[in-house]
């Protein structure tokens, strides 16, 4: 199952500015397991990788600050600096799904229907500076500079998932029920995604 979306975040406090085509790919492998009693029901459940990148203007996430008690969202300007920033977050995950079929016999042709959750572990965290320009907005260069850190991240991620197929092309929708960012480590938000998805079950 492959997924291609459009991410942001519920509850962004005013102060981050989240601005670009934020967006995540996911991969999994999934088993299928057809209820004997009724062949239209089934229920999977597989493994894969999920990555969400959401981009900031003129907002410096401060992920490596290690001495820092909480997640700062620092304004940029002023001499040369980045007009944006990426934030990337990367997960090994384990989704699971309930679904149905209105044709088990004709997958590649049917109507699917799928609710599900993903089980999820960062495995990565990391910033990009992107953009790299002077005091009065001019590029300076083809600069880029990555940050790494997760300290400030919950690493296990659970969401809720909906997925709706005819035949190999659908769309889906997922929202995170646990924060990406802990309690302790600042405002609290619950990243979302919806898109395209193929997938062949």
């Amino acid at each position: 199952m492959f997924e291609l979306g459009y991410d942001n975040w519920l509850s962004t406090p005013d102060s981050v500015n989240i601005k670009g085509f934020n967006h995540s790919v996911n991969f999994y492998f999934m088993y299928d397991w057809p209820f004997k009693t009724d062949a239209r029901f089934s229920v999977a459940a597989g493994l894969g990788i999920g990555s969400s990148n959401i981009y900031f203007d003129n907002t410096y996430p401060q992920v490596a600050a290690y001495n820092n008690q909480t997640l700062a969202f620092t304004q940029t300007g002023g001499g040369n600096h980045f007009k944006r920033f990426k934030l990337t977050t990367v997960y090994l995950e384990i989704p699971v799904e309930l679904r149905f079929a209105l044709d088990p016999e004709h997958m590649d042709k049917s109507w699917k229907f799928a609710l599900g959750a993903k089980i999820g572990l960062m495995v990565n965290a990391y910033t990009k500076g992107v953009d790299a320009v002077n005091s009065v907005g001019q590029t300076i260069g083809n600069i880029t500079e990555k940050e790494y850190g997760k300290q400030f991240f919950n690493t296990p991620k659970l969401a809720g998932t909906v997925r709706i197929n005819k035949g190999v092309i659908g769309v889906f929708g997922q929202l995170q029920v646990n924060s990406l960012i802990k309690p302790t480590a600042g405002q609290q938000v619950f990243p979302f995604s919806f898109g395209i998805v193929l997938s062949g079950l």
